[in-house]
This record gives structure tokens, C-alpha cells and sequence, in this order.
């Protein structure tokens, strides 16, 4: 067999994005044959993806692509286990790369926009930045004028479809669903149940104890008109302009809104949280038993 040297190691690590200890136990298992310890990894590589699927992946990127006539956006979510690996070019690319494939094909289902090529690629990529990367995400918004808006740290992305205007007007829209995060588009739109539960938190408040029914409803209907006020987006208050309603904005344009969709990296994901000075004396204490 071959002795493993230095050279061989960093060539092996250059091709792989691997880390020392592991490109030189593969070079060991291949005899000294960088080609051969590649294609070991590449067999293997599956194997260790999946190992690190079943690790939280809450932090990483949302991205917008809009069509060149400002009809269609597509908005993907993609996640990695820290922010370190969201800002890696590597995975930036992998990201963006899905965003394409999925705007090409009009494909919304992930597991059909993944299948095959992309899934690989998937696949590699956990291989040589070592984390789990899983493709969350993908809609699509149309309409006569769309617009799209990516957060400068690319944690959030929002898009919003309008009947008229122009794609600067819908863009800046979706610069205010980005930073104020409306729950529905209008307050016809607000969900039942979440208006029951709303209901229920003003009951509760202490100045509604002991007064009359006819009182309270009145009082109710006053904090459910501005509740919805808040959380609608045609209702509230247009980031740029704070006097003007984003709904009275887009009248002016001549138009109405048809949709919007806002993408924030991780909500809804529980992370798991780590002590890492725990970890660290646990492995400490395992190293002297």
C-alpha cells in the first residue's frame, strides 16, 4: 500500500469539501488511490445524508424569482442546521438552483421537483458541508402585476400579486409584507377561529370583568375592528407612508389584491436546544472514564 501523504490528503479534501480525518481513513480503506477513496465517498454518501437527516435544520435561506413580464414569482425555502452554512456560496447556489429548476418546470411539490438529479445533488452537498440540508418549500403567486422582495439576509421573502399597477408598486407591497407581516390580505379573510380566539382574549381582559353584556359586546366590537385592522394588509399603515393604507396605495394604482405570500426561514420548525458547555464536559468526563 501506498503511504498516505500530506499531498494526497489535501488533494482529497480540495475534491471533496471533506475534513482531514476522514479524507485520510478513506485514502487508507482506497490504498493510497485518491480516484478510488472518491468513489468510496460517493457510494457512501447516501448513507451518510441520511444520517444527518434526522437532525434539525431551522436556520438557511428564502429566495424569490419573478418572471421577466412580472406575472408569476415562485418563493423557496431551503434549510441547513446553522447560519454559518445559509451564507456558504456552495449551498447558495444549491439553493438557487432549485429556485430555477422549480420555476422552469412550474413544479410546486418538492418531492417531485427533487426527484432525481437535484436529490443527488442534495445529497452531495450534506456529504461535503456536513450539515442537513432539506428543500422545505416552494408556491407560486400569479397575477396581472406581480412583485417580490428578499430580505437582505435572505431570512425572508415575500411576493404579492395585484390586478394593476406596475412591479415597483407590487415590490414595495411585498417590502411591507416582509417587514410587518400581516396575517391575511383583507379582514373578510381572517380565519374563524382565530377571530373566536381573539374574542376570547378580550373577554379575559381585566376591564371587561363585571360589566354588562350590551357594554362588553360594544367594547368587543371596537378591539375586534382594530385587531383586524392591525393584521390585515389592505388595512394597515404602508411602511413608507405611514398616512396612506396599503389598500388606499394600490386603489390609487387603479387596482386590487389579489394575493400575497411571505416566507420566514424556520417559523413553525422547533429547534432543539443545545448546551454546548454540557456537551463539551460530558465529552470530557467520557475521555477520563
Amino acid at each position: 500500500m501506498a503511504a498516505i501523504t500530506a499531498a494526497m490528503v489535501k488533494e482529497l479534501r480540495e475534491r471533496t469539501g471533506l475534513g482531514m480525518m476522514e479524507c485520510k481513513k478513506a485514502l487508507v480503506e482506497a490504498g493510497g488511490s485518491v480516484e478510488a477513496a472518491i468513489e468510496e465517498l460517493r457510494k457512501s454518501s447516501g448513507l451518510k445524508a441520511a444520517k444527518k437527516a434526522g437532525r434539525t435544520a431551522a436556520e438557511g435561506v428564502s429566495l424569490v424569482k419573478v418572471s421577466d413580464d412580472n406575472t408569476v414569482a415562485y418563493v423557496l425555502e431551503v434549510n441547513s442546521e446553522t447560519d454559518f452554512v445559509a451564507r456558504d456560496d456552495n449551498f447558495l447556489d444549491f439553493s438557487n438552483e432549485v429556485l430555477n429548476a422549480a420555476f422552469e418546470k412550474g413544479e410546486t411539490d418538492v418531492a417531485a421537483l427533487m426527484a432525481g438529479d437535484l436529490e443527488s445533488k442534495r445529497e452531495a452537498l450534506v456529504q461535503k458541508i456536513g450539515e442537513n440540508i432539506t428543500v422545505r418549500r416552494v408556491m407560486k403567486v400569479e397575477g396581472q402585476v406581480v412583485g417580490g422582495y428578499v430580505h437582505s439576509n435572505n431570512k425572508i421573502a415575500s411576493v404579492v400579486a395585484l390586478t394593476a399597477g406596475d412591479s415597483e408598486l407590487a415590490r414595495d407591497i411585498a417590502m411591507h409584507v416582509a417587514a410587518v407581516n400581516p396575517r391575511v390580505g383583507t379582514p373578510e379573510e381572517m380565519p374563524a377561529d382565530e377571530l373566536e380566539k381573539e374574542k376570547e382574549i378580550i373577554r379575559a381582559q381585566p376591564d371587561m370583568e363585571g360589566k354588562p353584556a350590551e357594554i362588553v359586546e360594544k367594547m368587543m366590537g371596537g378591539r375586534i375592528k382594530k385587531f383586524l385592522a392591525e393584521n390585515s394588509l389592505v388595512e394597515q399603515p404602508f411602511v413608507k407612508n405611514p398616512d396612506q393604507k396599503v389598500g388606499d396605495l394600490i386603489k390609487a394604482a387603479g387596482g386590487e389584491l389579489v394575493g400575497f405570500i411571505r416566507l420566514e426561514v424556520g417559523e413553525g420548525i422547533e429547534k432543539e436546544e443545545v448546551d454546548f458547555a454540557a456537551e463539551v464536559a460530558a465529552a470530557a468526563n467520557a475521555g477520563k472514564a
